[in-house]
């Protein structure tokens, strides 16, 4: 792996707990689907991917409705502020890149006063769609080269977005039997809590300054 010099975070499973039934409310009013969206929602982004909805404008504040109603009932990992602390002390630079709404994520970083830590904050409205768009955007938007980037996931969908943007995809094993199952999918590496990650990132300095690369 590459020197890292920046780390993409979706909030959702990456930075809080997210509950499903928020995700599975709009899977249901959106799609008549009824099927259990889990903590990532990554199934109502794969259903709304496929069916290439645009919603009008009455759809699109239900959604945000109840995506500003998921972040005030998601529960902020306690190592969180630490650990963004230590990696921008250590110039990391950090930026959010999210299938969220912008109502959603800045609600979010308002909430739980994350705001500072990120230098940009990339949704799916200013990217301009969902899962690998915002990611891409991000990128682009901080001139990052994607082999010195992580991006930090806890579900198979989000391994395979990172695989797509060519950065790492770096786990998040929130938990021990999917995390399992998940590793087989060859992330680049993976933590157990942010408070790993600012250690990560100066052992992969370290090899790369003994391998000269």
């Amino acid at each position: 792996m590459r020197i890292i010099e920046g780390i993409l975070f979706e909030p959702v499973g990456c930075l809080a707990e997210f509950q499903p039934e928020e995700f599975n409310e709009i899977a249901f009013r959106l799609f008549d689907r009824r099927k259990r969206a889990g903590r990532s929602g990554w199934h109502l982004l794969n259903v709304w991917e496929r069916a290439d909805k645009k919603l009008d404008e009455s759809e699109r504040k239900m959604v945000e409705s109840l995506e500003v109603q998921a972040v005030d009932n998601a529960s902020v990992y306690e190592d969180v502020v630490p650990a963004l602390t230590e990696l921008k002390a250590m110039g990391i630079k950090q930026v959010i890149a999210s299938s969220l709404s912008h109502a959603a994520i800045t609600h979010f970083l308002e909430k739980f006063s994350l705001t500072d830590f990120f230098s940009d904050v990339w949704s799916r409205d200013n990217a301009g769609g969902v899962k690998v768009v915002p990611l891409v955007k991000a990128i682009v938007g901080a001139s990052f080269k994607p082999q010195h980037v992580m991006f930090l996931t806890d579900t198979a969908e989000g391994l395979k977005v990172a695989e797509e943007t060519g950065t790492n995809p770096i786990l998040m094993m929130n938990d021990p039997d999917e995390a399992m199952e998940l590793a087989m999918h060859q992330p680049a590496g993976g933590i157990v809590s942010l408070h790993e990650l600012p250690d990560f990132i100066r052992l992969v300095a370290a090899e790369n300054a003994k391998t000269g690369s």
